[in-house]
């Protein structure tokens, strides 16, 4: 059994866990900076970083403290090394590889979404390899098959906005509070899914990718309409969203290669309505349909610190000059999509 110390800091939470290779999650202490960013509607990368460096360490020391280990108990020390905001991603980097280099172990730079990736097989002993998976998270929104640690087949990524991106900033337009996801999701619960006559881009394209801008301005003309209320643009946004997931991971059904299971990961993955639908689709399909309970789906080092468990079984562990990444795909061979760049 491997103890793996896991630090996570790529946008704003700032988290340390220990968990075991058995699944064990021993310990797990997170620093949220909402209250930070909330005047300003979103997160600002210079407040987050500086907030990473007063908490990381704090964190660390009582994550060690609840679990009633040492440092010199740990087998491996899994940082993320990317893709989000590069000044916070330093921060745990950098951190990570102090305390590697001071305990002589093994350091992992983990693919912060590859701890997405894999955070249900935490959660869930009996899903086995390959399953293919929906990563919605704040930047990203891809369809992957994951057929282990570091081996990943692209099927869809965004052409422009992220799931995420567009909950968040359609939350911004409609005044409805920071974060944006959960605000939007509250009010859709008040609101008329079929009130608001919202596009569904790519909806049945032969593309197999994602495109969510079109739908967040489609949001903006909504708002300035005056006609409707913001739960019932919220409620008519959210269900759009999800006409969308469904329509392209049904297509990626159709595409994938032998898999055993659908998975949902990543911060979107914590919509309820969406996680329903989700559900649905696997059952029509006779796939199992595996989702991390829900505050695993938000940035956290329990996964970061599985990512570093399942990749030092693998023997995939990092030197001390690895570097920190702003941009990182998962499948590095995926041909870039339109308009995605290097986000791809």
């Amino acid at each position: 059994m491997a103890l793996i110390l896991g630090l996570e800091s790529s946008c704003d939470e700032t988290a340390a866990a220990l968990v075991t290779s058995d699944r064990r999650i021993l310990a797990h202490k997170l620093a949220g900076q909402e209250a930070a960013h909330r005047p300003y509607g979103g997160v600002v990368p210079e407040i987050a970083a500086r907030a990473h460096v007063e908490a990381l360490i704090p964190l660390t020391e009582a994550a060690l403290a609840e679990a009633g280990v040492t440092l010199d108990q740990i087998d491996a020390v899994a940082a993320t090394a990317g893709p989000g905001l590069i000044g916070g991603v330093m921060v745990g980097l950098v951190t990570g590889k102090a305390l590697a280099l001071a305990t002589g172990k093994p350091l992992i730079a983990v693919n912060h979404l590859e701890g997405h990736a894999l955070s249900p097989r935490l959660a869930d002993p009996d899903l086995d390899f390959p399953y293919l998976l929906l990563l919605v998270s704040g930047g990203h929104c891809q369809l992957l098959e994951v057929r282990g640690p570091g081996d990943y087949r692209r099927l869809a990524t965004t052409i422009d906005d992220a799931a995420g991106e567009a909950f968040d900033k359609s939350a911004k337009l409609l005044g409805l509070g920071f974060p944006g996801g959960p605000a939007v999701e509250a009010a859709a619960l008040r609101g008329d899914p079929t009130k608001v006559p919202l596009p569904r881009p790519l909806l049945g394209s032969p593309e197999p990718h994602f495109s969510f801008a079109g739908l967040k301005s489609a949001v903006l003309r909504a708002r300035d309409a005056g006609t409707w209320s913001a739960e019932d643009i919220a409620a008519s946004f959210q269900q759009a969203v999800i006409d969308c997931l469904i329509d392209r991971t049904k297509r990626a059904i159709g595409s994938a290669r032998g898999v055993n299971a659908l998975v949902v990961a990543g911060g979107v993955a914590a919509n309820t309505a969406i996680r329903t639908a989700l559900q649905a689709l696997a059952a029509q399909h006779d796939l199992r349909f595996v989702a991390p309970p829900l505050w695993l789906c938000t940035d956290n080092a329990a996964m970061i610190a599985w990512a570093g468990a399942e990749r030092l079984a693998a023997g995939m562990t990092d030197p001390l000059d690895v570097p920190a990444h702003a941009r990182w795909p998962l499948d590095p061979s995926a041909e870039k999509a339109r308009g995605a760049g290097v986000k791809a």
